[in-house]
């Protein structure tokens, strides 16, 4: 017996780590069971509780509580928009967006929107969603707001206009690349260097003219906001270009036609046509004979070239009414102004026509009308301009206009008195500075 329980101690011996691993994969075998069974019986309950329909209700609560009551959505119009477009974003319901389309597509704000005009909606998100608030922005200065009447499907409107206040601004620059980089670096709005181009379109070429170094002087006025930010600019009160050391003050005064601008001698600027009718252009090809860059043989061309950038505004050089805004074949878009029964215009290869022009419709003198383009016969973006004296295509360039009207007698007096006022109100800013 002694014999036996020795062998069956030697043998529990030599195998204690074979026992000791039978022993361990047992255990794992039954924890593993019971975590098993113990995972299932939590998913399950788990599955209940969310199951639970007070709990369900609970939570649908809560998450539409997360969500805020009001919001509020800006959108800007793009070209080719109406008011139903626009409401598509919003995704309202369609009673509500029925609703709004009635109550609104009558008012003649809302039937004439623009591009970059921005409307901006407030929302009651409220199931159903509903618009509790609509702002049309009219101007920079100026809002349309309706807002809807508590429990009513009627919206009550009204029109907002912030107070601006009027600043007097001077800069100055010299010209090293272009009059329209030098003024930008100097913090000129660009209407404002648009505008500035126009008063000098009728005597300066700015292809040609302008050189390096050459400077300028401008006094204008600006509109700021509560912030003291330029909202819009208002009329320029003097400006004075300095071309290879000549100086060409301009003035502003106002006559029975409105405001003009004048040199030293109360003269004004303004004449029946502008020398060029594109800003900051190169003169690609002149009137004349010259071999056709499209057809090959030499042709007559009736016209000035200007080569500019896709896209560049194009003015009306005089007052006209639009006789002609369509496709005009090798010319591709093109416009012809009637200034009076002596001149006419024509701008061809547009790449668009400006916002509201049409057959019909009466310019102003530097107002935009187009965009450069290159279509129909053509290699290259540019404008292709004409001007036609009695019926005959003439050149633009050589092409000898009537000067502007001279201040005389009362008006060159009250003429000289704005004009000092003017130069003193110059030096008050340059010493503020």
């Amino acid at each position: 017996m002694e014999k036996t329980n020795l062998n069956l101690h030697k043998k529990i011996k030599n195998n204690v780590y074979l026992i000791f691993l039978i022993f361990l994969l047992l255990f794992t075998i039954l924890i593993t069971n019971f975590y098993s069974i113990s995972k299932k019986n939590y998913e399950d309950n788990l599955i209940n509780f969310f199951d639970n329909f007070y709990l369900k209700k609970t939570l649908n609560l809560v998450i539409n509580n997360l969500t805020p009551k009001y919001s509020y959505k800006e959108i800007e119009v793009q070209k080719g928009d109406t008011f139903e477009k626009i409401l598509n974003q919003l995704n309202l319901p369609s009673k509500e967006k029925k609703l709004v389309i009635k109550k609104f597509t009558k008012i003649k704000a809302i039937n004439k929107l623009y591009k970059g005009q921005l409307i901006s909606f407030k929302l009651n998100n409220s199931k159903p969603i509903k618009i509790i608030e609509i702002s049309f922005q009219q101007s920079k200065t100026k809002t349309l707001v309706f807002n809807r009447i508590d429990k009513l499907d009627k919206f009550e409107g009204k029109e907002i206009i912030k107070n601006l206040n009027e600043t007097i601004v001077y800069k100055e620059s010299t010209i090293k690349n272009s009059l329209y980089s030098s003024a930008i670096n100097v913090g000129i709005q660009p209407n404002v260097i648009i505008e500035f181009a126009r008063i000098y379109g009728f005597q300066i070429d700015f292809q040609r003219d302008i050189w390096k170094d050459d400077s300028f002087q401008i006094v204008y006025e600006t509109y700021l906001d509560t912030n003291n930010e330029v909202l819009d600019t208002g009329k320029i009160l003097y400006a004075n270009l300095v071309l290879q050391g000549k100086e060409h003050d301009l003035y502003i005064f106002k006559t029975k036609d409105g405001y003009e601008h004048f040199d030293q001698a109360g003269k004004s600027i303004k004449k029946s046509l502008m020398k060029t009718p594109i800003n900051g252009a190169r003169l690609s090809s002149s009137f004349g004979m010259r071999k056709h860059p499209i057809l090959g043989y030499n042709k007559m061309h009736k016209g000035t070239d200007f080569a500019a950038p896709e896209g560049t505004p194009i003015m009306a050089s005089g007052d006209g009414k639009i006789v002609r805004a369509r496709w005009c074949g090798g010319g591709g878009n093109c416009i012809k102004i009637k200034h009076n029964s002596t001149y006419s215009t024509v701008y061809a290869h547009l790449q668009k026509f400006a916002r509201g022009i049409k057959e019909g419709v009466r310019v102003r003198q530097g107002q935009t009308i187009g965009y450069v383009g290159s279509t129909g016969m053509s290699t290259g973006p540019h404008l292709h301009y004409e001007v036609i004296v009695n019926g005959k295509k003439v050149n633009s360039q050589k092409l000898k206009l009537p000067s502007g009207k001279i201040l005389k007698e009362k008006e060159r007096e009250l003429f000289e008195v704005s004009k000092i006022k003017l130069n003193v109100l110059k030096s008050n800013l340059i010493n503020s500075q």
